[in-house]
């Protein structure tokens, strides 16, 4: 059996390729996610993306954050060599709206911000609001462990090698 910090640090790049990956899905692959969920969905990068590239012994960190920011810097940097290390999502459920940030080191969520739920006016109220917010706070969880594991299934596929890194390539260089 492999030591925890070992297995961390084999398989760490899983992170930044799951969030490479994730952003070129979400700008090519619209009808997938629309599959997810029975109702209307839509995924979308949100307003900040943080992109790390890796040479010898330095780290180069590119920021991109803004509502109306254009992610071609972000394209640019993918050209040389840059992998997504935190990745901002804006996932809408019908009329509902979930906004969170995803870290490819660890692969946990930060930031979430679920749909308001209903007010409380009385006690009775209370058990059903907490119980809403935590049904609101697992729809967004479902929606990342569903695109993990979609990710995970293509990563270990024939078809990463064939077809999505040759698309992921042309994506970047388009």
């Amino acid at each position: 059996m492999l030591d925890v910090s070992v297995s961390y640090n084999r398989y760490r790049f899983l992170g930044y390729e799951y969030l490479t990956w994730l952003w070129f899905f979400i700008e090519n692959g619209q009808d997938k996610i629309k599959k997810l969920e029975q109702e209307p969905v839509s995924l979308q990068v949100g307003d900040r993306i943080v992109l790390e590239n890796r040479q010898k012994d330095t780290v180069e960190s590119i920021t991109i954050k803004g509502d109306d920011a254009d992610l071609e810097e972000g394209i640019l940097a993918l050209r040389k060599g840059a992998v997504v290390s935190e990745l901002n999502l804006w996932y809408k459920l019908g009329d509902q709206e979930w906004r969170f940030t995803v870290r490819a080191e660890s692969l946990h969520m930060v930031s979430l911000k679920c749909p308001a739920t209903g007010s409380v006016e009385s006690q009775e109220d209370l058990e059903g609001a907490v119980l809403e917010k935590v049904y609101l706070c697992e729809k967004a969880i479902q929606l990342t462990d569903n695109l993990f594991k979609q990710f995970i299934t293509l990563r270990v596929s024939d078809d990463w090698d064939k077809r999505v890194i040759p698309g992921i390539k042309k994506w970047i260089s388009s």
